[in-house]
């Protein structure tokens, strides 16, 4: 039997569950004994209930259980004294809205009723909640600045001093568990970076304070993927969590960050549901991040990513090694790619990458599809990964050689006991940038469907991969390509 879990909002609850080894073709779900819908994905949302009250949930064959909707909170409005932010768009609004966060207690909501609120970086703390309303932007100012000072947190597996976030929550210390608790941040708005101006922006400023110090490292920086990459790792993230625990974000469009939207680091119990992701035309633009983080669960939503739509990582050599905090229990289901690189685990896997699950996303708008990756000097490793009932242009298990700057770890990383399992595979990737630019044929390519390889010391293969009923819309049986893997077994391969 799956487990089912539950989140609880005021009027709703929202019950989900792994994909079981044998899937049901539809589940009913019942409330207190009454039918109340059927659904063929692996969760199911009930509306119109009452606040604090107990309800029985079941899901026929799956089993039952008990929650809670929450009781009515204090709702905060911003614009309402003794916050009073403008909501004009041109006015900077931080200070009235840190007033709001600050003022947030448990029994509280910080409520971001329509209009356009500027501000730089926001700072969250444990029990609170925020809430905007539909046409309710929080725009991120494009200026550095605003973002200033600097904080400790993680770019690209390196622990650094970046500039802050637009939202940020919790203190990063990698030695130490959750030191923030029990966030939600939902409603029906959008929630925009600085984007392009605000990244930008930052680099070039980095590159004036540390040009003595580039001019002094030619070779490192010929080493990186171009000259931007060493002061581009400054940048903050739309949404930062850090040693953050029971957090749920649903329901928003997250759009714009400098760099990746939504970026959690030695977090645990993030839910993200029903959410939008923007980030057409920015370098680095990711959309949700687990980094070092565990029980992560992303569902219900789409991508418009001009990187990876979804990017899970554990550090980078020699630091990563050292840290070795793993990524695990990551749960991807019931997504969609409509543009972007597609779900990625990696290259920063030094801590170790473990138990993902990826199920009933549909990522055929995508460079990559499902991409593993990492470098010969990185370390760690994935092991346990299982991939079903998915659409992808391709299925990649490789190495790359960018981002490889480092001291070697011990050894090549290791990747083993991978499971792909009823896939539609169509051998036609979307190139982001040709897309963006209007190439012809919509910017999509022929690509080899299948490409799984390890590394080339002893005990470093490929080990233990299993491709269950593939279909091939595009290429076939014979576009499979394996180097340096061991165990590998393949059954009931179709074209169409």
């Amino acid at each position: 039997m799956a487990n089912i879990y539950t989140l609880s909002g005021p009027d709703s609850l929202t019950v989900y569950w792994e994909l079981p080894a044998r899937p049901a073709a539809r589940y009913d779900v019942f409330l207190d004994g009454a039918r109340r819908g059927s659904t063929g994905k692996t969760h199911f949302t009930l509306r119109g209930l009452a606040p604090d009250t107990s309800y029985e949930i079941e899901v026929r064959p799956l089993g039952r259980v008990r929650a809670r909707t929450e009781a009515p909170k204090r709702r905060l409005d911003v614009t309402a004294p003794p916050f009073g932010a403008a909501g004009d768009g041109v006015t900077d609004d931080t200070a009235a809205l840190q007033r709001a966060f600050d003022a947030c207690g448990v029994g509280d909501c910080v409520y971001f009723p329509a209009g356009v609120y500027r501000s730089g970086a926001l700072f969250g703390h444990s029990d609170m909640e925020l809430y905007l309303d539909r046409d309710a932007v929080l725009q991120g100012a494009a200026e550095p600045e605003a973002y200033a000072p600097r904080i400790r947190s993680r770019f690209e597996g390196t622990e650094m001093e970046c500039y802050a976030s637009l939202l940020n929550f919790g203190r990063l210390d990698h030695a130490a568990g959750p030191n923030c608790r029990n966030v939600r941040i939902w409603g029906e708005g959008t929630i925009r970076g600085g984007g392009y101006a605000l990244a930008w922006a930052t680099i070039q400023s980095e590159k004036e304070r540390l040009w003595e110090q580039l001019a002094a490292m030619p070779e490192l920086v010929a080493s990186c993927e171009n000259e931007n990459t060493i002061p581009g790792r400054v940048r903050g993230r739309l949404i930062n969590l850090s040693n953050c625990e029971q957090v749920r974000i649903a329901g928003l469009t997250l759009a714009d960050g400098p760099s990746w939207n939504l970026h959690m680091i030695y977090c645990r119990d993030i839910v993200t549901d029903h959410c939008t992701f923007r980030s057409e035309g920015i370098w680095n633009g990711d959309g949700w991040d687990p980094d070092s983080s565990e029980r992560c669960t992303l569902f219900a939503s789409v991508f418009y990513t001009q990187d990876d739509s979804v990017a899970i990582k554990s550090g980078k050599n020699p630091e990563g090694n050292l840290i070795n905090r793993p990524a695990r229990q990551i749960r991807v289901f019931d997504c969609r790619s409509a543009f972007g690189h597609g779900i990625c685990i990696g290259s920063e896997i030094s801590g170790g990458v473990e138990d993902v699950a990826v199920w009933d996303c549909d990522l055929a708008h995508s460079q990559y599809g499902l991409m593993v990756k990492g470098t010969p000097k990185r370390g760690g490793g994935v092991a346990g990964l299982s991939v079903r009932r998915c659409t992808l242009p391709r299925v990649m298990v490789c190495q790359v050689g960018y981002n490889d700057d480092g001291v070697a770890g011990p050894r090549p990383p290791v990747f083993r006991d991978f499971l792909f399992e009823d896939l539609t595979l169509t051998g036609r990737c979307l190139d982001a940038d040709e897309a963006l630019d209007g190439g012809e044929g919509g910017g999509f390519r022929p690509c080899l469907p299948i490409q799984l390889e390890g590394f080339d010391a002893p005990g470093c293969q490929l080990q233990n991969a299993v491709l269950r009923r593939i279909t091939f819309t595009g290429g076939g049986p014979e576009s499979i390509r394996l180097a340096r893997c061991q165990g590998v077994t393949i059954e009931d391969l179709r074209c169409e």
